[in-house]
């Protein structure tokens, strides 16, 4: 068909079409249809991205609700760790102040008996240094207050405590004085007084000593007399056993019947007795007096050959000899010390 004999075309379409050859080629339509097409695709991606986050988020959510069940049940135990700990701590502390009351009760009892044994040492140390005056007084024994002072001073050197120093001090000084004097054994010479004390017993007597032994004489044939000279022989023969003739050293050997013997050793026994005491009462003069008696006695009385004796007279005069007459020291300073300080024991 030619353009000549070609239908006439609608109006309307040729507008349309042209309206539409106009649409491509106008470049707003693409620029608007890039944009649309963007504009879907950011869409397309927001909602995936926002898709992925909800789920994101919801994971989280989970693990963040499992975490808090798992914290929750780590917070419970934990709380029944620490209510099991503040029962345990609750009970620790119960017990200490039990232990801290048994300490303050131990602490009071160890007090208590640290002022018993104080005061039970001070006691000791008191009956010592009693005992070393009495022991110096009465019986002059220096060794036995030596020791008396020495035991006080080792009881007050176990407390060791500054308040005992002036006692210490004292006792020193005490100790000091009894160590510089001479030495008298006075425990021997009571002991020697009392050896011969024993053997005054056995002392034979001068005026009835024992007779020498005689040789029996030769027997004598016998010689047939008559009635009368037979009688008047044994009537000598009597008469001769009731004289006994012997020799003696003094002139005035008094006699002694049997019976006063007895008596005469009981009384040189108290004389050695009473030197003996005088001994130990540190008496000088009477302790001379009774030794020089009980020499006389030996010397008029017994039998001065006798070997006992002579060992008696010698020990004796021993005993004379030994001077014990020293001036014994008082012990003020250790005395006034003790009161000085069971005072300041008392005031307190």
């Amino acid at each position: 068909m030619t353009p000549d004999n070609a239908p006439l075309s609608d109006p309307n379409s040729s507008l349309v079409a042209a309206h539409g050859r106009s649409t491509w080629r106008n470049p707003w339509f693409f620029l608007a249809l890039a944009a649309l097409l963007l504009a879907g695709w950011q869409w397309l991606e927001t909602r995936q991205q926002l898709t992925e986050t909800r789920q994101e988020v919801a994971q989280r959510l989970a693990e963040a609700e499992a975490a808090g069940k798992e914290e929750r049940g780590a917070r419970g135990q934990l709380l029944e760790q620490v209510e099991g700990l503040q029962a345990k701590l609750g009970a620790v502390e119960s017990r200490l102040a039990e232990f801290e009351n048994q300490g303050e009760s131990l602490q009071t009892l160890y007090d208590e008996l640290a002022r018993g044994r104080e005061e039970a040492t001070l006691l000791e140390v008191e009956q010592a240094i009693t005992l070393a005056a009495q022991q110096l007084q009465l019986a002059g024994n220096v060794a036995v207050a030596v020791l008396a002072l020495q035991t006080a001073d080792s009881r007050l050197a176990r407390l060791d405590r500054p308040l005992y120093l002036p006692l210490r001090a004292a006792l020193a000084k005490d100790l000091a004085r009894l160590n510089r004097l001479p030495f008298v054994d006075v425990p021997g010479l009571s002991l020697r007084l009392e050896e011969i004390i024993v053997g005054v017993d056995k002392f034979p007597l001068g005026a009835l000593g024992r007779p020498a032994e005689q040789l029996a004489p030769p027997a004598e044939p016998v010689v047939v007399q008559a009635w009368w000279q037979q009688a008047a022989n044994d009537i000598w023969q009597e008469l001769k056993g009731l004289v006994r003739i012997q020799r003696v050293d003094q002139a005035d050997q008094p006699l002694l019947a049997p019976g006063q013997s007895f008596f005469l050793r009981e009384n040189l026994k108290l004389r050695l007795l009473n030197a003996r005491l005088a001994l130990l009462a540190r008496d000088h003069g009477t302790f001379r007096n009774e030794l020089k008696v009980a020499q006389g006695w030996l010397k008029r009385y017994f039998a001065a050959d006798d070997k006992a004796v002579k060992a008696a007279q010698a020990g004796l005069q021993q005993l004379l000899a030994t001077d014990f007459n020293i001036a014994l020291p008082t012990l003020n300073d250790s005395h006034a010390a003790l009161r000085q300080l069971m005072g300041r024991k008392e005031k307190r």
